[in-house]
């Protein structure tokens, strides 16, 4: 019989790093990390959601294929993810109800929360499938959740009282929360200014329940939403209070600088793209969402490209626009296939980063040239799935993208049969090994 080994060494610090090729990183977590005792039963490695939308679409002849199943006939755009795969499923048929909305863009607010009629009068979001997936895992990171954009201003996550929750959109700034340490006044002082917003709340919470027996119904429902703004506020101040003191991740990496050219789209996805990989890899956090950007000009550095992207997504099914269009799209899947090689290449215990880290990409605008919302590209990549290929729902009559979600929730453990729309827990395609 094969006993198990059992190691008297102490457990190497997850602090220790590989250096040698630039750009390496804190090492992952190893057997020799975890308590002697305790390695013959070591927990899996952590799962992550990460969610990533491009809120110009996608031009639909040049994603899906013909036929659906494992054997498809590469399109151009899945061509240039063909290295991986095996690792991922393209979806079509998926939308939310009901999301006609003020403007042509509106449903790009709802994508991860499914609220009906986005920006009409009496509209009021709601959570966003990140924050419900955060409020279960996000008190075992540093970062509850990751909010990123390629462009200021905007953000596709929101809070449980349907409040947008503010973007960062500088990887150089990112890079600093992540992984810079303050000097010892620096960390001092944000201790005291977290222990100071603790107290205020304290305060606050006080006078608003002594006001609450006062108050009218709806007086007394606004206030209650606001007391929840505060608790919520609260428990990221006592975690916030926690990781302060902890060390940050130390990583060989160079802080980055963010792209110059507020027009080089591509250029700022990528490097958006690698602070995403750096952050998941440190277990910084398990939860992103990544909105990808857009503009009313003309993307810097793609040869070929002479006409504003927003223009081109409206190309009438004008050839020359199309193909305009299809340079900057490409550019796109490209980052996007280049970021899960990255994800794949990172080992963790027996795994790939990539297999412990649920990827959703795609658009709220299933054709953005005439804004409209059915039949929404959706690509599911890794999470450990046994992918599908291509799965094409009912054109006519879509299933709803909730139910995507309610199945994303459950495999980051919470538990929920329903979020926003779904109708089910699952969608066909979507397939657990």
């Amino acid at each position: 019989m094969n006993l198990p080994h059992i190691s008297t060494r102490a457990p190497l610090s997850r602090r220790h790093v590989l250096r040698g090729a630039g750009t390496l990183l804190s090492l992952p977590l190893l057997e020799a990390m975890l308590p002697s005792f305790s390695r013959a039963a070591a927990a899996p490695p952590p799962k992550r959601f990460v969610a990533m939308c491009a809120g110009l679409g996608f031009h639909g002849p040049h994603l899906f294929p013909q036929a659906e199943g494992r054997d498809y006939a590469e399109t151009p755009y899945l061509s240039l993810l063909r290295e991986n795969r095996e690792h991922f499923t393209v979806f079509s048929g998926l939308s939310h109800p009901e999301q006609n909305g003020n403007n042509g863009h509106a449903s790009e607010m709802t994508w991860l929360t499914s609220a009906k009629r986005p920006g009409l009068a009496g509209f009021k979001n709601t959570i966003s499938i990140d924050q419900r997936i955060a409020e279960k895992v996000g008190q075992e990171t540093r970062f509850p959740s990751l909010i990123l954009s390629a462009r200021d201003g905007s953000s596709l996550s929101w809070t449980a009282n349907g409040v947008g929750i503010p973007s960062e959109a500088s990887p150089a700034r990112l890079f600093q929360a992540l992984f810079l340490e303050g000097t010892q006044y620096e960390v001092e002082k944000e201790r005291r200014r977290l222990e100071s917003g603790s107290s205020i709340l304290d305060t606050v919470m006080g006078r608003a329940k002594r006001l609450g027996g006062t108050l009218g119904r709806r007086d007394q429902e606004k206030l209650d939403e606001y007391l929840t703004s505060v608790r919520d506020l609260e428990a990221r101040l006592q975690q916030s209070k926690a990781w302060a003191q902890r060390p940050k991740p130390k990583v060989d990496a160079k802080p980055p600088k963010d792209i110059a050219d507020k027009n080089d789209a591509i250029a700022k996805q990528r490097l958006m793209y690698d602070m995403i990989a750096l952050a998941l890899q440190t277990d910084s956090t398990r939860t992103i969402t990544f909105q990808l950007g857009a503009m009313n000009a003309v993307p810097s550095n793609l040869p070929g490209v002479k006409t504003d992207w927003h223009n081109l997504s409206h190309h009438g099914k004008d050839e020359a626009k199309i193909e305009e269009l299809k340079l900057i799209e490409a550019a796109e899947f490209k980052a996007f296939n280049d970021f899960l090689t990255r994800l794949r290449g990172i080992e963790e215990a027996d795994r790939t980063l990539l297999d412990q880290t649920a990827v959703v990409f795609g658009s709220n605008l299933g054709n953005a040239s005439s804004h409209d919302w059915h039949n929404l590209p959706v690509i599911v990549a890794g999470g450990g799935y046994r992918h599908q290929g291509y799965v094409a729902h009912d054109a006519q009559d879509n299933t709803p993208l909730a139910n995507l979600f309610v199945a994303m929730a459950q495999r980051m453990g919470v538990e929920t049969s329903e979020f926003g729309s779904s109708t089910a827990e699952t969608v066909r395609g979507l397939e657990s090994v």
